[in-house]
C-alpha cells in the first residue's frame, strides 16, 4: 500500500499576499482558490512537478498554527543555481548556495544531495531548496 503525502498546511496572516508570493514569485501552480460561504477561503497550490501541494486558508473555523511558524519545508530541484537565480529574478530573498561541511554550513555547492538554498515567505515560514543528483 502506498502512503502519499498530498497536502501541507502553511499558516499565513494574509491569504492574498501569500497567494501572490507562492504563485507569482516562487512559481507554484494555483490548483484552486475556493470560498466557503462569506467567511472561509482555501487556496491550494502545487510546486511545478510535485505530487504534494500546500494549502493556505483563512476564516471562521479555520484552525491554523501561528503564521510564520512552519520551518523546514523542503523542495528538491535538479539545478540549485538555476532555481536560486529564478527566485532572485522574481524578487524572492533567497540565500546563497550552501552545503554542510564538518557539521556546519559552508558557502558553495557540495556533493550530491548536499547543496541548499534557504528562503522564507512574507510571514517567515522557512523553506529550503535541495539539489538532487542528476538522474542517469
Amino acid at each position: 500500500m502506498d502512503w502519499k503525502l498530498e497536502l501541507v498546511p502553511v499558516p499565513v496572516s494574509d491569504v492574498d499576499r501569500a497567494k501572490r508570493f507562492y504563485s507569482e514569485q516562487v512559481g507554484f501552480v494555483v490548483d484552486h482558490d475556493t470560498r466557503i460561504g462569506k467567511d472561509v477561503r482555501i487556496v491550494q497550490m502545487t510546486p511545478p512537478g510535485s505530487d504534494c501541494s500546500i494549502v493556505i486558508a483563512a476564516g471562521a473555523g479555520v484552525d491554523t498554527p501561528e503564521p510564520g511558524s512552519v520551518r523546514g519545508l523542503q523542495l528538491v530541484v535538479s539545478d540549485i543555481a538555476a532555481a536560486r537565480a529564478q527566485l532572485l529574478e522574481r524578487g524572492v530573498a533567497a540565500g546563497p548556495v550552501q552545503h554542510v561541511e564538518n557539521g556546519a554550513m559552508a558557502e558553495g555547492p557540495g556533493e550530491p544531495w548536499n547543496s541548499f538554498v534557504y528562503f522564507s515567505d512574507p510571514d517567515g515560514n522557512g523553506w529550503a531548496l535541495q539539489e538532487r543528483p542528476a538522474e542517469g
